[in-house]
């Protein structure tokens, strides 16, 4: 006996094929998820040391949480002090992935180490100011009033990048003073007159800013004043380069630089 396979008319055709899609479209799908997967698989994750100028504290602090929360499994370290404590423990051989510093010329020392990966970028800067009690009981209103008999100034050392910016300004001005104390960086000084253990100091915008209304902030004028610019760069061999890039990106990137700019910093 012979069989004869039926013809299908045109419409069964058109339903064949179409139950072909849909038994074909799950593993197609499932090939979509799996790539999607392995990119998830494939996110930063281990250390990274981030060492960073004290006056980048508060900015930094948030900017951590902010890329933490894009790579949750990158733990991220941060030391703050100022920028040539910094520089000389990274010399030195202090394991840092990051350097972000308060100057180009604190930089400037950690590649002439040859220990700079890549050129640095300048992410950030930033301006002076009088940090005075609040109040202001001394009534201070300009830097030659810091030379007033008996008031209490208190500065770092010409090494730390607040103590050569505040050195430049008063010679600008023409005002030598001595001051009380030499800090240790520039939350030395904040930290200073909210004690009320010194009248004045010169710190940067951003830390008057920082201590919310506990302190005041008299303004240099802008032919006096100077704009501290801020570099960042990856430390070689830290063995961390992906992650330090990341971190490096996300600061000068819209996240980071929208953080900063919060805090008070202006663009480079």
């Amino acid at each position: 006996m012979v069989f004869r396979v039926p013809k299908l008319h045109p419409n069964a055709l058109v339903a064949v094929s179409f139950l072909m899609l849909l038994v074909f479209a799950p593993a197609c799908g499932s090939s979509s998820t799996t790539s999607s997967t392995a990119g998830v698989a494939d996110s930063l994750s281990g250390s990274l040391t981030v060492s960073a100028a004290s006056s980048l504290q508060g900015a930094f602090t948030d900017i951590k949480a902010a890329f933490q929360k894009m790579h949750p499994d990158v733990n991220v370290t941060i030391n703050f002090a100022a920028s040539s404590t910094l520089s000389q423990q990274i010399i030195a051989g202090a394991p840092v992935d990051v350097f972000a510093a308060a100057d180009e010329a604190t930089m400037i020392n950690v590649s002439d180490a040859k220990l700079l990966s890549g050129t640095p970028t300048l992410f950030a800067s930033n301006s002076l100011e009088i940090i005075v009690r609040k109040g202001n009981p001394s009534k201070i209103a300009t830097l030659s009033d810091l030379s007033k008999s008996g008031l209490i100034y208190v500065t770092c050392a010409p090494a730390v990048p607040i103590g050569k910016y505040s050195s430049q300004v008063l010679q600008r001005a023409g005002v030598t003073l001595t001051p009380a104390s030499l800090e240790p960086d520039v939350k030395g000084i904040v930290a200073k007159i909210l004690a009320g253990e010194a009248d004045a100091g010169i710190v940067y915008s951003t830390d008057v800013r920082a201590t919310a209304d506990a302190a005041q902030g008299v303004v240099i004028p802008a032919d006096i004043n100077v704009v501290a610019k801020y570099p960042i760069a990856a430390i070689t061999g830290s063995g961390k380069t992906t992650s330090a890039e990341a971190w490096i990106a996300f600061v000068t990137g819209t996240a980071g630089q929208s953080i900063l700019k919060s805090y008070g910093f202006t663009s480079p």
